[in-house]
């Protein structure tokens, strides 16, 4: 692995994954990649004896480590826990990557 890259974790409010993408983006990021889930959070609702677990958006964004800071701070900015997306986000080390050259080089022909 010629580059040293870091995953970002992303886990935001339903709905705020698009903000979450181009901030990443301008700040850097190329893509990732968005999944479902519902949190487990003690604020939950419950309307009509129903219990209803706020939906999230979990966000998976493998950066160079130079571009690592500031991608993350530029998603706090626009959704982090001070905003509605309520969000927050993390970064761990990657071992080892396969096939982002041939993203990278892609995005670069465009």
């Amino acid at each position: 692995m010629d580059k040293e890259y870091k995953l970002i974790v992303c886990i935001v409010n339903r709905g705020f994954a698009e903000a979450v993408m181009d901030a990443a983006r301008g700040a850097g990021a190329k893509g990732g990649t968005v999944l479902h889930g519902r949190g487990t959070s003690v604020h939950t609702h419950t309307v009509l004896g129903v219990k209803i677990e706020p939906e999230k958006e979990l966000l998976m964004i493998a950066v160079e480590r130079e571009t690592c800071r500031a991608v993350m701070e530029a998603v706090n900015e626009h959704a982090g826990l001070g905003t509605p997306g309520s969000g927050i986000c993390f970064a761990l080390p990657v071992e080892d990557i396969i096939g982002l050259k041939r993203i990278e080089a892609e995005i670069n022909d465009n």
